[in-house]
């Protein structure tokens, strides 16, 4: 069986299984480097006050969060990305899959790495509806204990609250940013991840017997280079998304401010702990997703 053939079997209820499983091994392997990162771009500036920042990096924000908060304050704001994973990572894949269908009328023909690159930016298109207000969420519960103050208790008050307060519009907050931050980094995502898979396998193999540390190191190195591309729009997704309302006019106004205040260098703000996340939760991702798919070719080939 061609790779073709057993591409054209996987249904979308497979994809949906298996992108849930890989997005949850995406989630428990990073969301801890994923909460310091996003306290790490949004504490409060040391030019505002005559006190010093309440982190001065990485380590320091994982011992402080660890001694005040416990394990479980690396895992705050988890339950909103969480729920949403398994429809996410399925439409992340369905929409690649369906760029490189519309990209690709003769299966026989090899994609272009442009065709791929551009089906991986439909894949960021369609996962900005759920990722979006997921994020706003996740960011507002990461933050809030940085006040002393709890103002919501979990990601379904959050999202009420939002939502009584500000309507729909609220809740969905930052999605241009999320655009810009997810279009051009899903296309350099799958790039990665499909042509490191490529230069992995053997000569003569197929590349769905590509080993387990093959596929780490495809998917850990896929992490790596979608955050290089995706950091400075993330760091201003976060505090836009974070900020008091009115705070900022616009998009435009956000990055203004921070490289008035922070310089160019706010662009990479959290880069230690993003780096120091993205290879082994994407590593994660992957392997989740494609040992899933395996799994559910096994038990139900014809599925």
């Amino acid at each position: 069986m061609t790779d073709t053939e057993l591409q054209r079997r996987i249904s979308p209820t497979k994809n949906f299984v298996a992108g849930g499983v890989g997005g949850a091994c995406l989630l428990l392997a990073g969301h801890p480097l994923d909460t310091i990162k996003v306290r790490l771009q949004t504490q409060a500036r040391a030019s505002h006050s005559h006190a010093s920042v309440i982190y001065t990096g990485t380590y320091d924000c994982l011992r402080k969060t660890l001694s005040k908060e416990g394990v479980l304050g690396l895992y705050r704001g988890m339950g909103a990305p969480l729920l949403g994973v398994a429809p996410m990572m399925a439409i992340s894949f369905f929409g690649f899959g369906l760029g490189k269908q519309l990209l690709q009328p003769d299966p026989r023909t090899p994609l272009t790495h442009q065709q791929i690159y551009l089906s991986g930016m439909l894949a960021g298109v369609f996962t900005t509806v759920i990722v979006a207000p997921g994020e706003r969420i996740k960011c507002l519960l990461q933050v809030q204990s940085l006040s002393g103050q709890l103002k919501y208790a979990g990601p379904l008050d959050c999202a009420v609250r939002l939502y009584k307060e500000q309507g729909i519009r609220s809740v969905y907050k930052g999605t241009v940013l999320t655009l810009i931050r997810d279009v051009p980094s899903g296309g350099f995502y799958f790039l990665t991840y499909e042509y490191m898979k490529n230069t992995l396998t053997p000569e003569g193999q197929s590349v769905t017997q590509l080993s387990t540390p093959r596929i780490l190191l495809a998917g850990g190195l896929a992490g790596i280079v979608n955050w290089v591309v995706a950091l400075p729009p993330d760091v201003l997704k976060s505090n836009f998304q974070t900020a008091a309302e009115g705070h900022y006019r616009g998009l435009r106004d956000v990055l203004l401010k921070l490289i008035q205040e922070e310089g160019p260098g706010a662009l990479y703000k959290g880069f230690t702990a993003v780096m120091l996340r993205a290879f082994p939760a994407n590593a994660a991702c992957f392997l989740g997703f494609e040992l899933a798919l395996k799994i559910l070719n096994w038990l139900a080939p014809h599925w």
